[in-house]
């Protein structure tokens, strides 16, 4: 939490300098105008002499989808992130009943770990875990009845054939009678005090807010040079995106790895929907219903991600694809907050922006090897100043606010945030494209 909520003496202060959420949303988008007319100033020349190779409409194309609008939207996220305060709990110690819903498949060689984990938060309300067996050919069915044995936990086993995340987790739902309810993944490991904070979010927030996003971050760092790069990809990235969408209220992934949800809200929309995005469809329609959508940093919990390129293409594509899914049913001007809509039509956007990376941007980067500077130059780095400060802020809370807090440590890899800087976007802009053409075509469904 941040050192300004604690303190009873400075509360004047606080009032005195308090800035409504929407004044900062009309900050931060004019501080990000002012970046993006800067850029444009300087890149006439660039533009004069790409228009010469390739005429005036093309040029500007390929310009404003390398330069201009991701220049726009690293300006905005900065501003954003420097007006970021946390509000603080109003009872950090809830005792509410939560069930946390456990969709497994094929889990047996993590399921116990997970559910060792879950058995020792220092949550004090009643926890009741009821895990779906979606089908396993192994041994996940007896893995559970170990932990349920040795550990000391509620837990209750439900079973359902049909194949499918949303299948197992509406099966549980329909038995779900606590107010709240927190989905995690089989593989998932939560902090300690990860269940106490995520409680305490959606207990002291406002009764528009239906959801809270947990923080996810990465458990398995330290298998091979590519863990290490998504390693800070979820310190960073997703954290910094989190972030901004928690500020302006519309959190657009509960993530289903670790979420908290009100069970009223979920039982009125029909659960989870038929989609490979399921959890992002889920947000989506919460949020199209006028609720709003936190994120909690403190509440962190540890996920397993790809180690090798295949799998991360296949996850990465998959959650590519489900953002295409979630536009295609709720446009972004049929969400009914202001911030909403933005944040969505940001989505909107983000597969132009892809594919510019991916066919314009990348070439352009072979070019410039070669003494051609058409599209990468001097001018296509004004991006990476303000990644690199977004990044500094960043890094800044998650280590001071959030891993002292919680008394962890942020291990060192130089090597992996110079590669994740340098050349991670180079993979995901084509890996998304992938997505996006996957649902285009309507290709078969790969969930891992």
């Amino acid at each position: 939490m941040h050192p300004d909520i604690h303190s009873n003496t400075n509360t004047k202060t606080i009032k005195k300098i308090y800035i409504p959420v929407s004044t900062k949303f009309g900050l931060s988008h004019f501080i990000a105008f002012l970046w993006m007319c800067f850029s444009i100033y300087i890149s006439m020349p660039w533009l004069k002499d790409l228009s010469s190779i390739i005429s005036f409409p093309f040029a500007l194309l390929i310009i404003i989808g390398i330069s201009y609008i991701p220049g726009y939207m690293n300006a905005f996220l900065v501003a954003s992130l420097v007006f970021d305060r946390q509000p603080p709990f109003k009872n950090e110690f809830s005792t509410d009943s939560v069930t946390v819903l456990i969709a497994a498949y094929n889990e047996e060689e993590k399921i116990f770990n997970t559910l060792r984990y879950l058995s020792k938060q220092d949550y004090k309300g009643k926890i009741t875990t009821m895990i779906i067996d979606n089908g396993s050919t192994d041994n996940t069915v007896s893995e559970i009845l170990k932990a349920k044995q040795e550990l000391d936990l509620d837990i209750a086993i439900f079973h359902e054939e049909h194949p499918g995340k949303f299948h197992a987790l509406n099966k549980g739902l329909q038995y779900v009678t606590t107010p709240y309810v927190i989905t995690l993944d089989a593989d998932t490991l939560l902090h300690p005090s990860a269940i106490r904070y995520i409680v305490a979010r959606i207990k002291s927030s406002s009764e528009e807010i239906c959801a809270v996003a947990g923080s996810i971050l990465v458990k398995n760092s330290r298998d091979n040079i590519w863990t290490k790069i998504q390693e800070w990809d979820y310190f960073l990235g997703i954290a910094s995106i989190k972030r901004l969408q928690g500020l302006y209220q519309g959190t657009l992934v509960a993530q289903g790895a670790y979420s908290i949800y009100k069970t009223s809200c979920l039982k009125e929309i029909g659960g989870w929907p038929n989609a490979i995005g399921e959890d992002i469809v889920l947000t989506w329609r919460l949020l199209q219903k006028g609720w709003k959508v936190y994120f909690e940093p403190l509440a962190v919990a540890f996920t397993e991600v790809p180690t090798s390129l295949k799998h991360f293409v296949r996850q990465r594509s998959r959650w590519a694809r489900g953002m295409i899914e979630g536009l295609k049913e709720i446009k972004p001007w049929e969400q009914p907050q202001l911030y909403t809509k933005y944040l969505t039509f940001i989505n909107l956007i983000m597969p132009y922006l892809d594919f510019a990376y991916t066919f314009f941007w990348i070439p352009g980067l072979v070019l410039a090897w070669f003494g051609y500077y058409w599209i990468v130059g001097p001018m296509t780095l004004l991006v990476l100043p303000l990644t690199l400060i977004s990044y500094s802020f960043l890094y800044f809370f998650q280590k001071k606010y959030v891993f002292t807090s919680l008394h962890l440590k942020v291990r060192k890899n130089f090597l992996g945030f110079l590669l994740f800087v340098l050349f991670y976007q180079m993979i995901m802009s084509p890996v998304s494209t992938y997505g996006y053409i996957q649902e285009v075509f309507k290709l078969q469904r790969i969930w891992k």
